[in-house]
Order: structure tokens, then C-alpha cells, then sequence
């Protein structure tokens, strides 16, 4: 029997030595958790139980059990490595379905999907029309798929100051390719619904009436309805219109484009000293924009940076969580999927409940201690050999009755 109880413990330290070159070997792999070989005694029992005097049959594997430990973060340049601070998988599918990985190595391919070194696309919780994230679904993330779509201008602000000592213009009617017909001017470039530029230019008149300035508004060097009447008064603030905006006539572009209701905002015109200055001069339309960066919050979202000076979010992180990680399935790849033993996914986002934290551009390290697994080794070498000196020791004993006489 002695032979069966060594032989056991053969094969025991052999799954130790396994499970430890297994983590040694996935020390510099990306999301890797170590795993740890546990062991239990075996024991010989008949209908009535086990007797008192039994030495029990060795010891067998009972499982294999992996260390979700948080490993190492470890930052890089690349703002599409992520990594989870704290509880959390992230989400990927690919053509075997669905599986949760710690492994945070994403890029994009050809087709601008956010995929893993498996080709497995990053699942995200897709943005809703009106703001937030419909957290019920998944999709993939997916960038630079359309540009950022153009908004056509409603609005002008302008900020300057006007000269009190002016004097008006000698020379009438306004023209605005007379410089002689107006005092001032400025300019500003509006978008129409497809994205057009349009060059628009804004002239102010002295009025012969005190504390009053004529302004004229024109957009592809066409004026725009008639000139309207700003008022002053005498500490130089804007006194009329009372509710500080002009109300310009509608611009019909000539490509098509929806026309153009503009209002002019004047509140913040004053009349002081002897010089013009312009402090802010602003509209709110822009054109089309392409996607020139990135960025991932701590929560997850991912927004996309525009040309047009845009940021538009295209989705949010879906992290999963189980009751038992450790009852989860190993798929290779360090990717793990769903059993019973796991428990039922729970999906949510960073940041909240339970859930970790993203961190953009780093990556989570395996979680494999090589001091430990170095020291683990020496401790299954030593049981391999003390086993196998037990089986030595059997055979010697065997080989001594066998040769008495």
C-alpha cells in the first residue's frame, strides 16, 4: 500500500510543479491571475465507516483554484489600454460569443471596432439621443464610423466697446465697400445645416442722433435685412434694445442649406473712451468635424474629440461582476466565461456599487509574485523527492522479505 500512498503524493507534487510553471511562464502576461493547486487526503471507507487504525490512501488534487488578486498597474502612451482599478471585468464578444477578460490591451482595427489581441470587440453601454447611456443593452465600440454632423449659426455674440468721442460718417448711404461710410467693423464666420462657411461682417455707424450707433450686418458680402439702432446712455451702457438682442432677416444660402435665423447679441456693448475694441465675438454654429482624439473617463465614458472643436460620446464601458469569480471558466487568452457555479453576470458601470474604476492608457499586470511561485517550486521539488524516496524505501523493504530463506 505504501507504494500507492508515495505514488499519490508523486502525482500531487507533479500538479504543484504543474500549476506554478504555468504561473511562472504568465508572469509577464497581461490581466494573467495565478492559480494555486489544492490538495486533500484520501481515506478508505467501508459500509461502517472508517476504522480507528485507518492511515488513509494518500492525497489526490481537489482543484485548481485561481487568485483574482489585483495586479500591478502599469501606465502607458496609448489612451486605448485600460485597466480595472478594483472588482470588474471588461466586456468582450467575439465569435464565440460573449467571455469577460482582465486584459485591457485594446486597439482598433480596420473597420474602427475596439478589439483585444483575440480580435474580440470592447462591449459598451450605447449613448442615448438625449444624453446618458441606455444601460439595458451592449454594443460594440466603434470609432471614427461618422463625422461629427454640422450646426448651422443662431446665434452671434459680440462683446466690444465703441468710441463715445466718434463722430458720424461724412459720407451716406452705408456701403460696406466704402470704408469712409462706416467707423468700425468686424468679422465672424457662420455655418449653415450642411456645414457651409459663410463670411459675415459686422459695421457700426455713428449716429447724428447722441449715444446712438447704426449696426449693419452683412453674410456673403450681402446685407442682411436693414440696419438697426443701438442706444447708449450717458455712463455709455446699452439702454436700447431693452432686451439686448437684434433680431436679424433670415439668410437664404444658395446651396440648399435650411435658412438661417440669426439674433445678434448686443448686451455686453458699451460706449467708453476714445478707442473700438473687440473683446469676444462668437457664434454657435460649426461645420462637420472629423475625430482627431480620444478620451476615456474614470467611469468608462469614451468621447470622441472633433475638428469642429466637438465632443461627442460614443459609449460607456459595460464592466461584469459575478458572486463567485473563482467558479468562472478559463477560455484561454486570459479570457473566462460564464457557468453556474459563477453565478449570473452583473453588468454595471465603473465607478459604481461595487465596481472598479477605469484607468485609460495602463494596463493591469499579471498578479503572479515570482518570489512566491520560486520558493512554491522549491517546496513541490522537496515533497516530489520525499515521495519518491518513500517509494525507494518501499521497494527495499519489499526486496528484504523477498529474499528471506
Amino acid at each position: 500500500m505504501s507504494f500507492n500512498f508515495a505514488l499519490s503524493g508523486l502525482n500531487a507534487a507533479s500538479s504543484d510543479l504543474n500549476v506554478t510553471a504555468n504561473n511562472i511562464a504568465n508572469a509577464n502576461t497581461i490581466g494573467f491571475k495565478n492559480s494555486r493547486a489544492e490538495f486533500g487526503d484520501v481515506f478508505s471507507a467501508t459500509s461502517y465507516g472508517l476504522a480507528r487504525t485507518a492511515s488513509g490512501n494518500g492525497t489526490r488534487l481537489q482543484d485548481i483554484r485561481q487568485q483574482f488578486k489585483q495586479g500591478n498597474i502599469n501606465y502607458t502612451e496609448n489612451t486605448l489600454d485600460l485597466a480595472v482599478s478594483g472588482e470588474g471585468f471588461f466586456t468582450v464578444r467575439g465569435e464565440k460569443g460573449v467571455a469577460y477578460t482582465r486584459a485591457g490591451a485594446f486597439g482598433a482595427n480596420d473597420d474602427g471596432y475596439v478589439v483585444n489581441n483575440a480580435g474580440q470587440r470592447l462591449q459598451v453601454f450605447p449613448p442615448l439621443v438625449g444624453g446618458g447611456f441606455d444601460t439595458a443593452s451592449l454594443g460594440d465600440l466603434r470609432l471614427g464610423t461618422a463625422n461629427s454632423p454640422p450646426k448651422s449659426s443662431n446665434l452671434l455674440e459680440v462683446v466690444a466697446n465703441l468710441p463715445a468721442n466718434a463722430s458720424a460718417p461724412t459720407v451716406t448711404p452705408f456701403s460696406a465697400s466704402d470704408p469712409s461710410s462706416y467707423n468700425q467693423g468686424t468679422s465672424v464666420t457662420l455655418y449653415d445645416s450642411l456645414g457651409t462657411a459663410h463670411p459675415a461682417n459686422l459695421y457700426f455707424v455713428k449716429s447724428a442722433t447722441a449715444g446712438a450707433w447704426d449696426v449693419h450686418v452683412t453674410v456673403d458680402g450681402n446685407e442682411v435685412g436693414s440696419a438697426q439702432t443701438v442706444q447708449f446712455s450717458g455712463t455709455g451702457a446699452l439702454t436700447s434694445p431693452a432686451s439686448g438682442q437684434l433680431s436679424l432677416a433670415t439668410v437664404t444660402p444658395s446651396n440648399g442649406a435650411t435658412p438661417l435665423n440669426l439674433t445678434l447679441d448686443v448686451k455686453k456693448l458699451t460706449q467708453y473712451g476714445n478707442s473700438f475694441s473687440v473683446s469676444r465675438l462668437t457664434q454657435d454654429g460649426y461645420a462637420a468635424g472629423e475625430l482627431t482624439g480620444l478620451n476615456i473617463s474614470d467611469e468608462g465614458v469614451v468621447e470622441g474629440s472633433y475638428s469642429n472643436g466637438q465632443k461627442i460620446p460614443l459609449g460607456k464601458v459595460a464592466l461584469a461582476m459575478f458572486s463567485n469569480a473563482q467558479g468562472l471558466k478559463q477560455l484561454g487568452d486570459t479570457g473566462w466565461a460564464e457557468t453556474i457555479d459563477s453565478g449570473p453576470v452583473l453588468l454595471g458601470s465603473a465607478g459604481t456599487g461595487s465596481f472598479g474604476q477605469v484607468q485609460s492608457g495602463a494596463l493591469e499586470a499579471s498578479n503572479v509574485d515570482l518570489t512566491a511561485q520560486l520558493v512554491n517550486m522549491i517546496t513541490a521539488q522537496r515533497n516530489f523527492q520525499a515521495n519518491a524516496q518513500m517509494i525507494q524505501t518501499s521497494d527495499s523493504i519489499t526486496q528484504t522479505i523477498i529474499n528471506i530463506r
